[in-house]
């Protein structure tokens, strides 16, 4: 009985991080995203395998059980190159970390393109590596709208928290960059905290409350991605604060645009990745039929509101 269920057990382990649209006799083609659980990432999935079915290809998706673990991720790649994918998509967990990983799939002549997350460039220059393109949105960019829709909501005057993603990563490290370089203009607002929740909406609620409880005064909220800013919804909403403080989140996840429309946060910054997964494809199947591709493949951004969401379902109609 212990062995049956340890069987089961280790299928289920399997399937969580390896998901495989079958062509059998096709080019494979690896999508690598930092986690399979994570809305985004399973938007991204879904791009690809519409582009992988109608291109004829095999898909294989993978990815870590936490979004944090860049030793998973780099198993993850360094398994697909022994086993001779035709091309590698990868959205990296780590800026620099990913680069040896480049470097093997470089030597082993499988081509690389990195998705939503850069990877550092004077790492990857002076380790001597390449990757093929950047498919992905302006993260920098985006940090900016949502800095200046809370500018202007504050009318230039006010206290504002931020949270942040994982120190040091690229896509977090951009949308704080922009946010912060448009919020300083301003004289008049007060960047009170500024702390990292690691991504996880657990810590996004932990994280805040304390922040709340440090600085009572605070009238607005940045958070890097929508699973912090909805765990800070939820801190918000024990104070008994909601409708009082401005939550503007990133990503645009369908839980965040309820949240939106229930009034528990007034924004969110959108990408599209499952326009980003099947670019990443396509352009695989570009790379893999001998023909080039651009260094940067942009993906459009934008704000999400209230307002926004309103006109969106007007038009289904």
């Amino acid at each position: 009985m212990k062995y049956v269920i340890s069987l089961l057990t280790a299928v289920l382990l399997i399937a969580s991080c390896h998901r495989d649209t079958q062509q059998e006799g096709s080019p494979v083609i690896a999508l690598v995203v930092k986690t399979l659980n994570h809305p985004f990432f399973i938007d991204m999935e879904q791009g690809a395998r519409k582009a992988a079915e109608a291109a004829g290809v095999r898909l294989v998706v993978q990815g870590a059980e936490r979004e944090l673990d860049v030793e998973k991720q780099m198993q993850i790649i360094e398994n697909l190159i022994e086993t001779k994918v035709n091309a590698l998509c990868v959205t990296p967990s780590g800026s620099k970390e990913i680069v040896p990983a480049i470097l093997k799939a470089n030597k082993a002549g499988i081509p690389v393109i990195i998705v939503d997350t850069q990877v550092d460039q004077q790492t990857l220059h002076s380790a001597g590596g390449s990757v093929a393109t950047f498919i992905g949105s302006d993260n920098l960019e985006g940090g900016k709208l949502a800095g200046q829709y809370i500018a202007d909501r504050l009318q230039g005057r006010g206290y504002v928290a931020i949270l942040e993603g994982i120190p040091g990563h690229e896509t977090s490290d951009s949308r704080l960059k922009g946010f912060r370089s448009v919020i300083e203009r301003f004289n008049a607002i007060t960047i009170v905290g500024s702390q990292t929740a690691n991504w996880e909406r657990d810590q996004g609620y932990n994280v805040f409350q304390n922040m709340l409880q440090s600085h009572p005064r605070v009238q607005a909220l940045f958070a890097c991605n929508d699973l912090m800013a909805l765990g800070a919804v939820e801190a918000i909403a024990a104070a008994r604060k909601t409708g009082n403080i401005i939550v503007v989140g990133f990503d645009a996840l369908a839980d965040a645009k309820v949240a939106i429309k229930n009034n528990q946060m007034a924004a969110s910054v959108i990408q599209y990745p499952s326009e980003m997964g099947r670019l990443a494809v396509e352009h695989a199947v570009t790379l893999l039929h001998g023909e080039s591709i651009p260094a940067f493949i942009p993906v459009k951004i934008g704000l999400v509101t209230k307002e926004s969401l309103l006109v969106e379902e007007s038009q289904k109609k």
